[in-house]
C-alpha cells in the first residue's frame, strides 16, 4: 500500500489498541521514576516489547532500553523516547495521580515514552509482513532530566548505524492535535557556572587593606552579562543568569570567600563552545582590578539542539501526511536544555513539540515542571501517527524510492 493508505491503519491499529495504551501511560505517571531509578518503568516496556517478538536489551547502567526493529539491509533511523521523571510532587487530582512522594511526570516523558511503545509494536507488526524498508531502532533513554542519560545510550551503541534520528516533546502551549517544527536551534545549551573569589577579608572601615570581595563580586554579576553582548554574537543567544550569591556573615566585616553560581545558556553550538574560556577571562579581568582571586568551576550539561532541515521537511511531509497540513505550525526557540543534542552530534536529526493542551480546559496553562501539568490524552494517538509515519518516510528517503508503504494484513 502507499503512503495513503498509512493514517487508515494507523487509525485502525490505534482503535484497538487505545485503552492499553492510555493504561500504559497513567501508570507510569502513577509511578514514576527519576534518574537511572527508571528500573520499573525498563521491566515494563522490556516485557510488552517482547510480546511483539522484539528483542530489547537493557543499558548497561541498569535503566532504559535500546531495541531494533528489523535486520535486513538498509538505513537506520532511531526514535528517541526519555522515561523519567522529576523530584517535584504531584499536586493534581486525578485517579492517576502519583503514588511516588516527591516524585512526577511532570514533564511528559510519560506520553513520549507511551508513543514510542506504541510505535513499536505497529512497526514490529510491518516488519513481520516484511513491509519495513529498513531497521528502526527505539531508544528508550533514562535520565534526560539529570541531564546523562544520552550520553549513556551513546556509549552502549545506541547511534551506531544510525542514519537520521527523531523524537518529540511534550508542549503546553500547543493544542492537542497540532504539531511544532523548527529549522535550526529549537533548545538551548544549558551549563552551570560558579564564580568563588578570595582574598584578606578585614573590617569594614579599612576597606583598602583588605579585598573588597563583596564589592568585586557585585561587579561581576551585574557586569559580565553586559560584557559577553560585546564579545559573543548576539544572534547566538547568549544568556547568563545569576541563580546564587553567597558572601559575608556581618554587616562589619569583609569577608575573604564570596560565591556566585548562575546558568549559562545559548543557542549556537559555536558560541556554547566559546563561552567557558571567555567567561573565565571576563570574571579574571574585573577580579583583579580588586585586587581577588578568582576560581571559575564550569560545567557542561547539554549543547544546543540543532535541527537538521531535511530531517525537519521529513518530519512536516510525515506529519502533513499523517495528520493533515492544518495541523504543523511552527514552534518557537526555546532557551530550555535538551539532551537529545547530544544524538545529533552522531547523525542529523529532529526534535519536534507535540501539543497537549485540550481546548476544552478552562483555568491556566498547564506548564512543564510543576506539580499540576497533566496533558489532553489524545496526543497519544497523534504523536504515534507522527513518529511512526516519520520512521516509515525517513526509511523511505534514505534508501529506497516509491513512497511510505504498510501492509494492512500485518495490523493486528
Amino acid at each position: 500500500m502507499q503512503g495513503r493508505d498509512l493514517p487508515e491503519q494507523l487509525t485502525a491499529f490505534l482503535a484497538r489498541h487505545e485503552r492499553e495504551l492510555t493504561g500504559f501511560r497513567r501508570d507510569l505517571h502513577m509511578h514514576p521514576e527519576l534518574a537511572f531509578a527508571e528500573h520499573r518503568t525498563t521491566g515494563r516496556l522490556a516485557e510488552r516489547l517482547r510480546q511483539v517478538g522484539l528483542k530489547p536489551r537493557t543499558l548497561p547502567q541498569g535503566t532504559g532500553l535500546i531495541c531494533d526493529i528489523g535486520d535486513g539491509p538498509g538505513p537506520t533511523v532511531a526514535l528517541r523516547a526519555d522515561i523519567d521523571a522529576l523530584p517535584l510532587t504531584d499536586e493534581k487530582d486525578v485517579p492517576y495521580r502519583s503514588t511516588v512522594p516527591g516524585a512526577a511526570h511532570a514533564c511528559g516523558h510519560d506520553v513520549h515514552t507511551t508513543v514510542l511503545l506504541a510505535t513499536g509494536i505497529f512497526l514490529a507488526q510491518q516488519d513481520r509482513a516484511g513491509a519495513l524498508p529498513g531497521r528502526v531502532r527505539l531508544l528508550f533513554q533514562p535520565a534526560e532530566e539529570l541531564p546523562g542519560g544520552a550520553v549513556e545510550v551513546v556509549r552502549a551503541g545506541g547511534m551506531e548505524g544510525v542514519d537520521r534520528i527523531f523524537a518529540l516533546h511534550c508542549d503546553p502551549r500547543q493544542v492537542v492535535g497540532e504539531v511544532g517544527l523548527r529549522t535550526g536551534g529549537i533548545t538551548a545549551a544549558c551549563d552551570q557556572i560558579m564564580v568563588r573569589l578570595s582574598g584578606p577579608g578585614g573590617h569594614t572601615a579599612r576597606p583598602h587593606l583588605t579585598s573588597d570581595l563583596v564589592y568585586a563580586l557585585g561587579k561581576i554579576v551585574t557586569e559580565l552579562p553586559a560584557a559577553l553582548s560585546r564579545r559573543i554574537d548576539p544572534r547566538a543567544g547568549f544568556s547568563l543568569v545569576w541563580g546564587r550569591i553567597s558572601a559575608g556573615s556581618a554587616p562589619n566585616v569583609i569577608p575573604d570567600d564570596a560565591v556566585a553560581e548562575g546558568t549559562v545558556r545559548c543557542l549556537d553550538d559555536e558560541a556554547w563552545h566559546a563561552a567557558p574560556d571567555i567567561l573565565k577571562g571576563l570574571v579574571e579581568s574585573v577580579a583583579s582590578a580588586y585586587g581577588a582571586d578568582a576560581e571559575v568551576t564550569y560545567r557542561r550539561g547539554v549543547p544546543p539542539t540543532i535541527n537538521e532541515a531535511r530531517s525537519v521537511e521529513i518530519m512536516r511531509e510525515a506529519a502533513t501526511l499523517a495528520l493533515g497540513a492544518e495541523a504543523v505550525g511552527s514552534t518557537p526557540q526555546s532557551l530550555g536544555g535538551e539532551d537529545f543534542a547530544w544524538y545529533l552530534e552522531h547523525a542529523p536529526g529532529a526534535l519536534a513539540r507535540l501539543g497537549t493542551h485540550s481546548p476544552e480546559w478552562s483555568g491556566p496553562m498547564l506548564d512543564l515542571h510543576r506539580g499540576s501539568f497533566d496533558v489532553d490524552e489524545r496526543a497519544i494517538g497523534v504523536g504515534t501517527r507522527l513518529m511512526v509515519t516519520t520512521a516509515l518516510t525517513a526509511l523511505w528517503e534514505e534508501g529506497a524510492p516509491g513512497g511510505v508503504r504498510v501492509d494492512s494484513e500485518a495490523l493486528a
